[in-house]
């Protein structure tokens, strides 16, 4: 598989395991001494326990991720992706951009999400 493509079909992976997986599978695709910014500007979380730690957050969530749009230049990668989450009262959408960078393996290595409050919009059920 060339290069452009492992890192294709890692964006991939990582957005259905954003849906349908374990804070530990998501974290499973990063590097070990990753780096996570999410969203720019918050605490930076390095390595794989820090990474797993943060996403806990949707473990058992209902949700789903599309994407929405991607582009791979080199061991770098920038997605649009629209995020739903369904609780019982709400629905909370969120559309932000990421910039991966990975490595020969096509492990991520950093993660930047780049959104803000315009990005996110929450209906009552």
């Amino acid at each position: 598989m060339k290069p452009n493509d492992l890192i294709r079909s890692r964006v991939l992976q990582y957005l259905s395991a954003i849906g349908a997986g374990t804070a530990a599978d998501i974290a499973a695709l990063y590097a070990d001494n990753a780096t996570v910014e999410d969203p720019v500007g918050s605490e930076i979380r390095t390595g794989r326990m820090a990474i797993e730690e943060f996403y806990g957050a949707l473990s058992g969530a209902d949700c789903d991720a599309e994407l929405l749009t991607l582009r791979v230049a080199g061991h770098t990668a920038a997605f649009g992706f629209r995020v739903t989450t369904r609780t019982p009262d709400q629905v909370i959408v969120v559309e932000p951009i990421d910039i991966m960078t990975f490595d020969d393996d096509a492990q991520i290595t950093s993660m930047r999400a780049i959104w803000g409050p315009d990005d996110l919009t929450i209906k009552n059920r």
